[in-house]
């Protein structure tokens, strides 16, 4: 006899848990110490195993590059490219390169290392608000968040389907809420057209401070992207033999944004090949606010036994 999902709740944020506590913890995360000049250290992710999140790096890269850079600038683009995959084993070391100020637009570049060896290069600019010509694309038409399963919810009703650390990770407390528009079945996975619609925010009040909201964009915005190349080929992350990492990735800020606000993340992926997968993804408000756009080529290679 199967059991009720609903009656297994693996333990999880819910209103009547910490869930500003999730929140803080992510600040933190993306807190950086300055220990000289233009040299930071970003903290370990408590409890995080084997690899380092690629969105944390980069959240981390930005807030260095921010620190020295005129307050009166904000980013409006970042570039960055992955090496090797970091070690939740130790600390990250973040050196910035200061390239560039103008008049209206400041350049950083920022290398980030373990163990003396770079794993991460970001260059980033940031430009002094101007008023300019205007126009953005218009947000899809696409249910509201509340009325959707988030995946931890998703991922409960599909348990016998999916590898065990995988469901684990999905279902366990995490900053970041996602609730995807459409079919999430990552253990049976259909062949899709490459377009998807994904809700997410920060769980909590993540505080007034635009550059963390922005690097908490940065940190969420690798979550639902490189999979979009998979999708019309009837694989996913848990599929045997799949081999897939972040290659790089570029966000475009185009407005304030709030992440412990409710906002859609639609991502497509024009072209697949070579062993890899390129993708592309825009974010909209609940008000139809364009407020960035992200790109980002993975490794999707499907190793032969």
């Amino acid at each position: 006899m199967t059991s009720d999902p609903a009656s297994q709740r693996t333990p999880r944020p819910t209103d009547s848990q910490d869930v500003q506590g999730l929140a803080d913890g992510l600040a933190r995360l993306l807190t950086v110490e300055e220990l000289d000049t233009d040299l930071y250290r970003g903290p370990r992710n408590p409890g995080g195993k084997g690899r380092v999140f690629g969105g944390q790096v980069v959240g981390q890269a930005l807030r260095s590059a921010a620190a020295s850079v005129d307050p009166d600038r904000v980013a409006h683009s970042l570039h960055a490219y992955f090496m090797r995959a970091g070690s939740e084993d130790y600390p990250i070391i973040f050196r910035v390169e200061r390239d560039f100020d103008g008049g209206s637009f400041s350049t950083r570049r920022v290398i980030a290392m373990q163990r003396g060896q770079p794993i991460l290069n970001m260059a980033a600019s940031f430009q002094r608000h101007e008023e300019g010509l205007s126009h953005a694309d218009t947000m899809p038409d696409v249910p509201a968040p509340e009325g959707l399963k988030s995946e931890a919810e998703l991922a409960l009703e599909q348990k016998d389907t999916l590898p065990e650390a995988f469901f684990n990770m999905v279902t366990r407390p995490r900053p970041i809420e996602l609730r995807p528009v459409g079919p999430w079945s990552p253990g049976n996975p259909p062949k899709l057209d490459p377009v998807r619609h994904i809700w997410f925010r920060v769980r909590g009040n993540l505080g007034d401070d635009p550059l963390l909201h922005q690097a908490a964009l940065a940190y969420a915005s690798d979550m639902a992207l490189l999979g979009t190349s998979m999708q019309p080929h009837g694989v996913s992350w848990v599929s045997p033999g799949l081999q897939s990492a972040s290659l790089d990735h570029a966000v475009w800020f185009h407005g304030r944004v709030r992440m412990d606000e409710w906002l859609l993340y639609t991502t497509d992926s024009p072209w697949a090949g070579g062993g890899r997968g390129f993708n592309r993804g825009r974010l909209f408000t609940r008000d139809g606010r364009l407020v960035a756009s992200t790109a980002q080529e993975g490794l999707i290679r499907i190793r032969k036994k």
